[in-house]
């Protein structure tokens, strides 16, 4: 099980999202006031609190959002997910709906550093049941039931 170390949005699209420590996630839409949200497959965006940190380590000028995650999740290996994993995440549930995603030549970062960690370790999810999110909430897998 994992913690939420960030809520992130932006107002407009092609800007940076800043941290807003929590948000509402909306059922089949995504985090409300993030311009990102929609009733698409990747409603939300999840990136590795270790990720971040260890490109950081590397020189990488980033703050919270800066990759254009919703949520950064510590102690949770993102990379073991697989599309239709549930998670369950503060009062939402979600699920994974794409690995990973291509990147935009525009993107600053990859510019700076010669590359981007969002579309390799980053994961999308569709909201499957609304509800509150902050920074502190676990995150974690729901048990498969058949």
């Amino acid at each position: 099980m994992g913690v939420i170390k960030a809520v992130c949005i932006s107002e407009k699209k092609g800007t940076a999202k800043v941290n807003v420590g929590s948000g509402l996630l909306i059922e089949d839409f995504g985090i409300q006031g993030d311009a990102h949200a929609g009733s698409g497959h990747r409603q939300v965006s999840i990136l590795s609190y270790e990720k971040i940190r260890d490109f950081k380590a590397e020189g990488a000028p980033v703050e919270d959002g800066s990759f254009g995650e919703n949520l950064i999740a510590a102690d949770i290996d993102l990379s073991e997910l697989s599309v239709g994993t549930r998670l369950k995440c503060g009062e939402a549930l979600l699920e994974v709906s794409q690995i990973g995603k291509e990147c935009h030549s525009s993107c600053a970062i990859g510019k700076t550093m010669g590359r981007c960690i969002m579309p390799t370790e980053g994961i999308f999810a569709k909201v499957i049941k609304g509800g509150r999110v902050k920074s502190g909430d676990y995150i974690g897998l729901l048990p498969i039931t058949l």
